[in-house]
């Protein structure tokens, strides 16, 4: 039950952040919106929305995890690692912990109350 929450509740903020770069809501400015298919913000936005929405659902979890994990890595050692050593120095807390976080659900896998598993009994 534990781990779904925290399942549900990484996916869903994940998600939010995807969805505040994608269309300028939630506290983020509609000038900060990144171009069509912009690399690497806008891309990274829609890993953000998809992949937090399939984590937080339970669809897809291990890979969704496994990818969301890589782009936060990515974000980190690209934009944040260069500026200093250390997360708290370089403001890639966030990225640090979404991207152990998923990781961490990329190995744990989907649990009872992932949706991919009722649709599974389903079948």
């Amino acid at each position: 039950m534990v781990l779904s929450l925290f399942r549900i509740v990484v996916g869903l903020l994940f998600a939010c952040h995807g969805v505040a770069t994608l269309f300028g809501v939630l506290g983020k400015s509609a000038k900060a919106v990144p171009d069509f298919a912009a690399w690497p913000s806008w891309w990274a936005a829609v890993i953000q929305v998809v992949g937090g929405t399939a984590v937080a659902l339970g669809i897809g979890t291990r890979v969704a995890a496994l990818i969301c994990s890589g782009s936060m890595a990515y974000a980190y050692f690209v934009a944040h690692q260069p500026k200093a050593l250390w997360p708290i120095e370089n403001g890639g807390v966030p990225a640090v912990l979404y991207c152990w976080a998923f990781l961490l659900i990329a190995f744990m896998g989907a649990d009872r109350w992932a949706l991919g598993r009722q649709l599974g009994r389903a079948r």
